[in-house]
């Protein structure tokens, strides 16, 4: 039987402190990372999930790519595993951006940036 929207609100609940702290964890840990979101239909949450974690600059996302994608999966994991959500995780639902390419793209604007994130591969 499918989750019901109290339910759902509550997934949505634990899965935004899990990654708050995923956040403040790599803050800390990772050069140049400043903050975190995530996407989702929690009705088809398998589906739809995708976590975004925002470097400041081009350059770091690719240093991040590179030097610290295994941490940021990890992360991710951790998070979603506190929230009780399985998924396996892969490049479709954990992606990297950056503060300097949604300037250069979007204007800044997020919000826009984000309803693209589907269809965008980094």
């Amino acid at each position: 039987m499918p989750a019901g929207k109290r339910e759902l609100a509550r997934m949505e609940r634990r899965l935004i402190t899990t990654l708050t702290d995923a956040c403040e964890t790599a803050k800390t840990e990772i050069k140049g990372f400043t903050w975190l979101t995530h996407t989702a239909d929690l009705s088809a949450l398998a589906e739809t999930l995708s976590v975004i974690w925002v470097f400041e600059t081009l350059a770091d996302r690719k240093l991040a790519q590179v030097e610290a994608k295994v941490r940021i999966f990890e992360l991710t994991a951790v998070a979603l595993s506190e929230a009780g959500i399985e998924l396996k995780l892969t490049d479709r639902n954990v992606r990297f951006d950056s503060e300097q390419e949604c300037q250069n793209i979007h204007g800044g604007d997020w919000g826009k940036r984000l309803k693209g994130m589907s269809t965008r591969q980094n």
